[in-house]
C-alpha cells in the first residue's frame, strides 16, 4: 500500500515504515505528525484518486530529527568582464518516519475502458456557398 500526500508544498510517494526527507516542519522531535492532503492512495491495486484530496484519508508521522542538507554551492561568472561570485547554501530539513496510511471513504478510479470503433458517417455533399456569396455582392 502507498499514497501520494503533499507535505509542505512538495508531493511525495510514501508507504509504511519509510523514511522521507521534508522541508523542515515547526513540529518537535519524536511527536506525531498527521498529513490529511492524499492525493493517491494505491491498495494493492485498488487505486483510490482525489479531486484535489481524498476526504477522510490521512498519512500518520513521526518526526524522527530536524537537520540540514549538504551544501550547495552557486558559483556565478560572466565572462570577461571579472565578475565571479561564490555563495553556498544548505536547506534545513526534517527527518520522518511514515507509522501509517489510514483510508476512509474516497471515490474509486474507474477501470480503464476499450476505445469503441469509430464509425463513420456518409458524408453530406458540401453547398457552393462562395458562388451565392460572390453574385450577391456584384449586385
Amino acid at each position: 500500500m502507498y499514497a501520494i500526500v503533499e507535505i509542505a508544498g512538495q508531493q511525495f510517494k510514501v508507504s509504511k515504515d519509510l523514511k522521507v526527507y521534508v522541508h523542515r516542519l515547526t513540529n518537535e522531535e519524536g511527536s506525531k505528525v498527521s498529513f490529511d492532503k492524499v492525493l493517491l492512495l494505491d491498495d494493492n491495486g485498488n487505486v483510490t484518486l482525489g479531486a484535489p484530496a481524498i476526504e477522510g484519508a490521512s498519512v500518520e508521522a513521526k518526526v524522527l530529527q530536524h537537520l540540514k542538507g549538504d551544501k550547495v554551492i552557486v558559483f556565478k561568472k560572466k565572462r570577461r568582464k571579472g565578475y565571479k561570485k561564490r555563495n553556498g547554501h544548505r536547506q534545513y530539513l526534517t527527518q520522518i518516519l511514515i507509522e501509517g496510511i489510514s483510508a476512509t471513504g474516497g471515490k474509486k478510479a474507474a477501470p480503464k475502458k476499450e476505445a469503441a470503433p469509430v464509425v463513420e458517417e456518409a458524408e453530406a455533399p458540401k453547398k457552393k456557398v462562395a458562388k451565392a456569396k460572390k453574385e450577391d455582392t456584384q449586385e
